[in-house]
């Protein structure tokens, strides 16, 4: 059976639709339901589900929402997004052609079984019917069962149809026309009537193909009418009677065939636009979810039961203490450290309004471990104004990292205005320091000594103060390369060990734990050089002083990220200052600039890694850390081989 390529069809389908938005009709090289030749067009593939889209919208209810239901075949559809008729169509897997075409053919083996059975009920009655009545029909309703039996590999294509002498039209159209036909002229002037089964040739053609073939089957039905009529006429019977009954059954025909057509225009013109809906949907609903995955916002989809329904990676994140909390759905109620959460929805639903800036909603995972979330809520508003609502939206903010934006903005502006004033300074700087080594030459009196060495401490000092400005002033970005973390924090340590006068040894003050193979990350190495001297020195400052009171760890967590960590066995940080730590000039020493911890997390910025503190739970014998997760990049081979053979 003929069928036309993938490429025929799409070039069909955008000429349907070219057609359908300059509102004229089909042309007559094909049938209305030329632009759906592709089962495929209408079905939704695999990488879209339309479940997890529903759930995104808080409004596909699947009663428990059955995760095992997800990416089947035949995903459920947004209601709010189509029309039943639409989404009926689009879900039916099938297009309205091939739809049509297998109820014809069931329609087809019906008759023929209904033919056979006839003809042996007449028999059994008395009336022997002609042999050559019960051979036709016989004949026709083997072929028409074949054909519905016969299983089909590939859809029949409307273009094959359109078709006189195709293998298609001439196995349903054609062999009806002939066997119903020829049933009509072996019964004239009988009781029996076979006109009413033209009927279905008929209306298939106007349905099926294009509309001139469709008035050509008509007319052929109605050309054999008149002559059976003219027949019979001759043979004696009334002509003019039996001229007038072939005349209006031959208009019949011709009003069936219009109004066929005109139905399967319009079935045909609703199954393209709802094809074209649902692909713009489904574009709007695959954009919407990638859309709310990437948010740093947490967003949860919660029914009047506790029961969240859609949760984007960012929420799933704030509801647990660490890693991600299980994927939706799951249920809010039955833990403990979500409590005040299911009182904050309660509540939303009780006064079906919530303040537009949020609330703060404080999550008690264990002893020691909280974090406090800005929770606004937003409804889905039912047309009716008395409806009550059924699903609410959360947004779920951290505060800590609301704050650190606010004082990041404010830094950003900051940053900009110190960096400005430490180069103006420079100069100025670089004169006094002339200056007072000129007047310390000339010094020989002791207090006129202790005075200049005083004026030259302080310049040092303020050129420090600018050096550390003007290293974390805005710049151009560099470039990050690969550099072996392990070599290079183990050749860090051994320095810094030197310069701040700690033994290394099994008895040092400071423990080293590194992986033994190579690891390379994005970073500067002298940059990390820095970072790592300002977090060793911090550490061995407030810590103990015993063996292994400062831990340094190295070590790999996934493919993709670089733990470095730094504990001191120091008093726990105040939780009055924790929220400081790395806001600038900001320092708990006399003499401190307050600027290390701020340009440490500048430099991790700068090439992708972020730096923080953490206070560990109780009874851990380190219980000051700050960490670092680094990018983790491949090494050159040359540069392993050298860690390797050294």
């Amino acid at each position: 059976m003929p069928s036309t390529s993938s490429s025929t069809a799409r070039a069909e389908g955008r000429r349907a639709g070219e057609r359908r938005h300059a509102r004229r009709g089909p042309t007559a090289d094909e049938s209305w339901f030329g632009a759906f030749g592709s089962v495929e067009d209408t079905q939704l593939g695999s990488q879209y589900d339309a479940g997890d889209a529903g759930d995104m919208a808080g409004a596909n209810d699947r009663g428990e929402g059955d995760p095992s239901s997800r990416g089947s075949a035949s995903p459920s559809l947004d209601s709010r997004l189509f029309s039943r008729q639409a989404e009926r169509i689009v879900s039916a897997g099938q297009t309205a052609f091939d739809r049509i075409y297998r109820t014809f053919i069931g329609a087809r083996a019906a008759l023929g079984v209904a033919l056979v059975l006839a003809q042996a009920i007449t028999g059994l009655f008395g009336s022997r019917p002609s042999l050559e009545a019960t051979l036709i029909s016989v004949t026709y309703g083997t072929l028409a069962l074949v054909l519905w039996l016969l299983p089909r590999k590939t859809p029949v294509a409307p273009q094959a149809l359109a078709r006189v002498f195709g293998t298609p039209w001439l196995v349903t159209i054609g062999v009806d026309l002939l066997a119903f036909s020829a049933l009509h002229v072996l019964a004239s002037g009988s009781s029996l009537n076979y006109v009413a089964l033209l009927v279905l040739p008929v209306l298939m053609a106007g349905v099926l193909t294009p509309r001139p073939l469709a008035l050509a089957t008509a007319a052929a039905v109605a050309l054999m009418l008149l002559a059976t009529a003219w027949v019979d006429g001759l043979r004696g019977s009334s002509l003019t009677q039996l001229l007038t009954q072939a005349a209006l059954a031959g208009s019949g025909f011709f009003v069936i065939t219009v109004l066929a057509g005109e139905l399967a225009g319009r079935l045909a013109r609703e199954e393209l636009s709802a094809r074209g809906n649902m692909e713009m949907a489904r574009q709007q609903a695959a954009l919407n979810r990638l859309v709310i995955e990437e948010m740093q916002d947490g967003i949860l989809v919660v029914d009047r039961r506790g029961r969240v329904r859609a949760a984007n990676p960012a929420a799933r994140r704030l509801l647990a203490p660490q890693g991600m909390s299980r994927p939706a759905p799951f249920q809010l109620r039955g833990i403990e450290a979500w409590a005040g959460l299911v009182r904050t929805v309660e509540q939303a639903f009780v006064e079906s309004s919530w303040p537009e800036a949020g609330r703060d909603v404080t999550l008690e995972f264990e002893p020691g471990s909280s974090r406090t979330l800005r929770v606004r809520v937003r409804f889905t508003r039912h047309k009716a104004a008395q409806a009550s609502e059924d699903f609410c939206v959360l947004f779920l903010e951290d505060v800590r990292n609301m704050q650190a934006r606010s004082r990041q903005e404010k830094l950003a502006a900051m940053g900009r205005v110190s960096a400005g004033i430490a180069h103006e300074i420079r100069n100025p700087l670089a004169a006094i320091a002339q200056a007072n080594a000129l007047m310390a030459e000339d010094a020989t009196e002791p207090g006129q000594v202790r005075l200049t060495r005083m004026v030259a401490d302080n310049v040092d000092r303020l050129k420090r103060i600018v050096d550390d400005v003007m290293e974390v002033a805005p710049g151009q970005l560099q470039e990050a390369t690969a550099i072996d973390a392990t070599a290079l924090v183990a050749a860090i340590c051994s320095d810094w060990a030197r310069s701040a006068g700690v033994r290394l040894g099994e008895q040092s003050v400071l423990r080293v734990e590194l992986p033994p193979q190579p690891l390379g990350v994005a970073f500067d190495a002298e940059h990390l050089r820095r970072v790592l001297v300002n977090l060793l020195d911090n550490a061995h400052r407030h810590a103990s002083g015993a063996s292994g009171s400062v831990v340094l760890r190295l070590d790999a967590r996934d493919d993709e990220r670089v733990f470095l960590s730094v504990a001191s066995d120091g008093a726990p940080i105040a939780a009055d200052v924790e929220p400081y730590l790395f806001e600038p000039f900001f320092s708990t020493r006399s003499r401190g600039t307050g600027l290390g911890l701020y340009i440490c997390r500048e430099l991790c910025e700068r090439y992708g890694a972020s730096i923080d503190y953490r206070a560990r739970p109780g009874g851990d014998p380190h219980p000051n850390e700050f960490f670092m997760v680094m990018r983790r990049m491949p090494l050159a081979d040359t540069e392993a081989r050298l860690h390797l053979t050294s």
